[in-house]
């Protein structure tokens, strides 16, 4: 029973390690690193209608932002002027080497891209992908 127990623990914890591995994350509690102007995971995935609360580390000694929606509102930044991100969840400016926290909520299933739209990162790479799915 003893070597039961053991292999059982053994599997458990094999798993709990290859699950946390992957390059995307799901949960109700995301954290995305944001390490020479790319953001880490590049894929989120949330369930429709529930609350994912995002903590946004910049790493890098410049600023960004994380902005998460559909394509016209990646359109409407890439023209935009708004210097600061400070009161829509989805709209988000990390000052250098600091820590935001936001809490969103899609009630649609798709995908929805965050992208820093400061000059050149969105074209260097600094894009994700929220995939929210249905119940």
């Amino acid at each position: 029973m003893y070597r039961g127990l053991v292999a059982l623990l053994a599997l458990v914890v094999v798993a709990a390690v290859v699950s946390g591995c992957g390059d995307d994350a799901s949960a109700d509690d995301v954290t995305v690193a944001i390490k020479y102007s790319h953001y880490q995971p590049e894929l989120i995935t949330a369930n429709a209608g529930e609350p994912v609360t995002i903590t946004l580390r910049n790493d890098d000694p410049i600023e960004h932002e994380w902005i998460v929606g559909t394509a016209d509102v990646h359109e409407r930044h890439r023209t935009g002027t708004e210097p600061v991100h400070d009161a829509i969840p989805t709209e988000v400016t990390i000052p250098a080497l600091s820590t935001r926290v936001t809490t969103v909520m899609f009630s649609e299933p798709g995908e929805y891209l965050y992208v820093c739209h400061l000059p050149g990162h969105e074209a260097y790479g600094m894009v994700g992908t929220v995939q929210v799915v249905g119940e």
